[in-house]
């Protein structure tokens, strides 16, 4: 529903990254139908659709530019203002004010010059100074240490209600507080409900939550 962060978990081949695919229109649906206000996806103009999504994944693509270029995706489509603010809600103004030249920073091949968290956060703004209407995070805390996953944890807690969420996580600590999360086991769903509700269901979440738990 609009406004509402839904998560995707399971185990690493349940067929999580493939429905953020689908939703993106970069495949189709052999069967059945993708939908968007009732109407088939594939009847919507999807460069128009494609524009309303914002998408972060694990592999991070940074150009070897400058902080607001990198952010900008280089264009001058938006403003200092805007990149800023998208920053911010990213949890990124912070360390790039500490840079030697702060946004016009240049962040060398691939973003070599910052931390793993820093690039994850970078390419967050990038995604929210499109202010999407849906914002698709694709495993984007995987390779991360605590305090950048809880700097990612908490953009999602604070764009809450502000736009469409599309979580897709294989570490479960990411999703305790979405509305609602669909469990992935061999191209279907296991079990739907909320993390309360799953972590009291002696199911397959409950399983791979404890297993994540005694890996912590």
């Amino acid at each position: 529903r609009k406004s509402e962060a839904v998560a995707i978990g399971g185990e690493t081949g349940s067929g999580k990254s493939t429905i953020a695919t689908m939703v993106l229109a970069l495949y189709e649906p052999t069967a059945g139908a993708i939908r968007v206000d009732g109407k088939d996806l594939s009847s919507l103009n999807l460069s128009d659709w494609r524009d309303s999504i914002g998408v972060v994944d694990q592999d991070i693509f940074l150009l070897n530019a400058s902080i607001k270029e990198n952010i900008s995706f280089a264009t001058e489509k938006y403003s200092l203002e805007e990149i800023i603010h998208a920053a911010k809600m990213a949890h990124a103004d912070e360390f790039i004010r500490q840079l030697p030249e702060e946004y016009d920073t240049v962040i060398g091949d691939r973003g070599l010059r910052l931390s793993g968290g820093q690039q994850q956060r970078l390419a967050l703004a990038r995604a929210l100074v499109r202010q999407p209407e849906i914002l698709i995070l694709d495993e984007a805390t995987s390779s991360l240490d605590s305090q950048s996953e809880r700097m990612i944890q908490e953009t999602i807690e604070e764009l809450h209600n502000n736009m469409t969420m599309i979580v897709i996580a294989h570490r479960l600590s990411t999703i305790v507080k979405v509305d609602d999360i669909v469990v992935m086991g061999k191209g279907r769903i296991m079990e739907r409900g909320t993390f309360d509700e799953l972590t009291n269901n002696e199911g397959p979440f409950q399983k791979l939550w404890e297993l994540q738990l005694g890996e912590r």
